[in-house]
């Protein structure tokens, strides 16, 4: 095995590699580090590893991300769940090494590699997130639906009476971010810019999956997220607080289970959350497992993890964004957004 280089091959053989690599995620693929770097402006490194007759032997997608209110961090994947080494155990073992000399020489702060699986590395761990996973029946989302408890399907069968209906496509980016933006705006937590978003969808069509909830011609609740290895993650979701009583969220993520079903899925991941959060407790009524994530880091000055609205230190942002105006912090927001990773 040769040493780590900056990977300078066609993103074609980057992507064949990470489709053909047990544990890869759809944030391993080559075009997160152009929608990264195009977007937000981040350096990105492309990382690999060669085995003596040129091929492949491991990949890792890493991102500088610096902001003079946050600090410098060094993450593998920012802005998404996963991440992480990918490849033999000995190359996963000599990227995480050559992470930590990069971190080191960029001066950051705190090296994060988000694995969705246990990696042989000996980096402290932290399990301050998981996933909720429903296992579900390839091709037959009535035995999906059959499976759930009473109360659930009449949850999700609520607004469809109130005349609720679900929309996917390319279509659907548009108002998904009317109702995202205003959403986290209300959660008092900078959003995303648009653009994030059109690049997303237009980098992936196929694997990219975005969806609303309507009523009256409105969009009320919207999703967005990825299909990759037999599973679906929804990444973002959101809904209107005006329209809480008819749950337009139950319908749309039974949307998005459905359609998983249907294209012969068997796994849909919720996507991650803080144990024991409410949000937490909205995915296991679904029926599904935990799924403990695996963020591995290494930290200057006892840094133990990226700054999150939660926070002590940050608790007064949250109070302030709420009263801002949709329209300044939709304008505000990316400008923030892009250095908490």
């Amino acid at each position: 095995m040769t040493s780590v280089e900056a990977f300078t091959g066609p993103p074609a053989e980057w992507d064949a590699f990470v489709r053909a690599t047990a544990g890869w995620t759809h944030f391993h693929l080559h075009g997160w580090l152009d929608i990264i770097g195009r977007v937000h402006r981040h350096r990105c490194h492309a990382l690999a590893v060669r085995s003596a007759d040129g091929r492949l032997a491991g990949v890792l997608p890493l991102v500088e991300v610096k902001s003079l209110a946050f600090g410098r961090f060094l993450v593998s994947m920012p802005f998404v769940n996963y991440g992480g080494p990918l490849g033999s155990d000995d190359a996963v073992r000599a990227l995480a090494a050559h992470a930590e000399e990069l971190a080191a020489a960029t001066g950051a702060g705190l090296l994060e590699l988000r694995s969705p699986r246990p990696l042989p590395l000996d980096l402290p761990v932290s399990h301050r997130k998981i996933t909720v996973v429903l296992d579900l029946v390839p091709g037959d989302p009535d035995t999906v639906f059959g499976a759930f408890k009473a109360k659930l399907r009449s949850q999700v069968r609520k607004p469809q009476k109130k005349g609720v209906t679900v929309a996917f496509g390319p279509d659907q980016v548009a108002p998904f971010y009317d109702v995202f933006a205003r959403h986290m705006r209300d959660l008092g937590t900078p959003a995303q810019p648009k653009r994030w978003f059109t690049t997303v969808a237009a980098a992936f069509p196929d694997d990219a999956w975005f969806a609303c909830a309507w009523l009256g011609g409105r969009p009320i609740a919207g999703g967005a997220g990825f299909r990759w290895a037999g599973e679906f993650e929804m990444t973002w979701a959101s809904s209107l607080l005006a329209y809480g009583t008819l749950a337009p969220n139950m319908l749309l993520y039974w949307a998005f289970i459905e359609r998983a079903a249907r294209e012969g899925l068997t796994g849909f991941n919720f996507g991650r959350c803080t144990p024991g959060s409410g949000t937490h407790r909205f995915k296991q009524q679904w029926g599904g497992r935990d799924v403990p994530l695996h963020w591995y880091h290494r930290s200057r000055d006892g840094l133990a993890k990226t700054p999150s609205p939660d926070d002590a230190a940050y608790r007064w942002g949250p109070r302030i964004w709420k009263r801002l105006p949709l329209g300044l912090a939709t304008v505000l927001g990316p400008r923030i957004v892009r250095g908490i990773p």
